[in-house]
């Protein structure tokens, strides 16, 4: 039995859209969708979602870039997430996102550049007892120092 050949960028988008065809404001279904299988919503599907939905590229173009939860480029091995909320930052998450911003030399939205680490912002984690609350991977972690980050990324101080 021969292996199905892989699907191209525009065959896959154009199946992820066909799955959400029937639902109401479906666009951000779709760019979740494109980004949890494909791991970003590369720049190239603007074009096949504005003429799949019948939008223009702009207005495709100003969703994927308002919402900062939808990446350009394809995420790090391992993605980083600091809570920016005021709660998180009255304890010290300011200092800490210029701590891994420092370490890490890249800042929000960017991956380091061996693709080991991305650093991410949110506005909140509903962790607010406990912050600075930090994200890396799927686990959630509170009280986060600059130590703690650095133990977390397992870089030495």
């Amino acid at each position: 039995m021969t292996p199905m050949p892989e699907q191209s960028l525009e065959q896959r988008v154009r199946s992820i859209v066909a799955a959400h065809r029937g639902e109401r404001g479906a666009l951000l279904p779709i760019l979740h969708s494109i980004q949890s299988e494909l791991g970003h919503v590369d720049p190239a599907v603007i074009p096949i979602l504005a003429d799949e939905l019948n939008l223009t590229r702009a207005d495709v173009h100003g969703v994927v870039t308002f919402y900062h939860d939808f990446r350009p480029t394809p995420p790090g091995r391992i993605t980083v997430r600091i809570c920016r909320a005021e709660a998180c930052q009255a304890v010290g998450a300011t200092a800490l996102a210029e701590h891994a911003r420092a370490r890490l030399g890249v800042t929000f939205g960017e991956t380091t550049a061996d693709g080991a680490v991305s650093l991410d912002q949110t506005l909140c984690f509903g962790n607010c007892a406990l912050g600075p609350a930090v994200q890396v991977g799927d686990r959630l972690y509170g009280r986060v120092d600059a130590a703690r980050l650095d133990s977390l990324l397992g870089v030495n101080s």
